[in-house]
């Protein structure tokens, strides 16, 4: 297929990353273009997830990694109410920006480096869980960028087109409180309300954020109660942690861990961690954008470093010593929300970018 057929079939399979059976129809269509390219192809089975598929083009020395990932945010029939289209030089459509258009830049960039002589080997993986962990991908992704020359993750470049040399690291946790029920009239006194007692450490916990260290908790989710006479039992919350300073991880995770009840006869129950530590602007960092900078140029191309408080696979491969280079997809605006949508002439100056990549490293 052309990359614009490609790129509308692949929105228009939807694929989130709760639904095995839509992502590995996703997966299909990603083995059937690498092999098509020439690539031998493997399937990773995977039971709680779709399937993840890896495909291979041989060549001279250690391999360049893809990384790309199927799943997106958006349920099934997404489409009826945002659906794909093109218009004023971008194109809609659900996970057309995260990452849909990434593969199809990735198979584009890969057919142009192949004509023009590419003799290094290329894997490129792509994975189905990238958006709720990668729980079931990650050893998959340490183990094929521990062989790696260079990492290169298609995720989403910024607005101005910079790749993301540095990004937050993320954790979760779930924090529940356990109280006493009681009759809310007429034993209210006997009750233990789990939920008053959360509200005192969401204020504790919301405070251990630290802006001038680039590190923020957010409680995005309450859970509690059930009827409004009842003196509620039990409480929970989920906590999102982006941490910028390595070592911040472990002022955060003592804090959490320490938490004491406020109110008398409550308890507080803590679970969760570190799911991707962060990924700094350091010296390899800042060495490995300079040498794919200096390619670009050959090419005619001038790229800038970025950052994002977000997280991707490129956190798991920096701990590797491995030099990882993120952003490389199409530049869009909007990604997991209706407004979602890529500049359609992105498309092009990426695949130039990552063919240039790939024959010049």
């Amino acid at each position: 297929m052309n990359t614009n057929t490609l790129l509308k079939y692949l929105v228009e399979t939807e694929s989130p990353s709760s639904d095995k059976s839509a992502v590995d129809r996703v997966g299909a269509i990603v083995a059937d273009e690498a092999r098509t390219r020439g690539a031998q192809v493997e399937v990773i089975p995977s039971h709680t997830t779709g399937d993840h598929v890896i495909s291979r083009w041989g060549g001279v020395g250690k391999p360049i990694l893809l990384l790309c990932h199927m799943d997106t945010v958006f349920p099934l029939g997404t489409l009826t109410k945002m659906p794909y289209r093109e218009a004023d030089g971008k194109i809609f459509g659900p996970g057309v920006s995260d990452m849909k258009a990434s593969l199809v830049i990735a198979f584009a960039a890969l057919e142009d480096a192949i004509k023009k002589g590419l003799k290094r080997p290329v894997t490129l993986l792509c994975t189905t869980d990238e958006e709720i962990g990668s729980h079931t991908s990650r050893r998959h992704i340490e183990r094929f960028a521990s062989e790696a020359e260079l990492v290169l993750v298609m995720e989403p470049g910024m607005m101005d087109g910079a790749l993301k040399t540095w990004r937050k690291g993320g954790g979760d946790f779930e924090v529940t409180v356990h109280g006493r029920a009681a009759h809310a009239g007429g034993d209210h006194e006997k009750g233990r309300n789990a939920i008053e007692e959360m509200a005192h450490q969401i204020l504790t916990i919301q405070k251990l954020t630290d802006y001038s260290k680039g590190t923020t908790l957010n409680v995005g989710v309450i859970k509690g109660g059930t009827v409004s006479n009842v003196v509620p039992d039990e409480c929970s919350i989920e906590v999102d942690v982006r941490i910028l300073q390595p070592d911040e991880w472990s002022r955060v995770d003592s804090a959490m861990r320490s938490l004491k009840p406020v109110l008398d006869g409550t308890s507080i129950e803590v679970t969760g961690g570190l799911n991707r530590g962060p990924m700094p602007f350091e010296e390899r960092m800042k060495a490995t954008f300079e040498k794919a900078r200096s390619i670009a140029s050959g090419v005619g191309l001038e790229i800038k470093a970025g950052g994002t408080g977000g997280v991707s696979d490129a956190n798991f491969v920096v701990p590797l010593g491995i030099p990882v280079l993120d952003g490389l997809g199409a530049v869009g605006d909007g990604y997991h929300s209706e407004r979602e949508y890529i500049f359609a002439d992105s498309i092009s100056q990426r695949v130039k970018l990552l063919s240039a990549l790939l024959l010049g490293w």
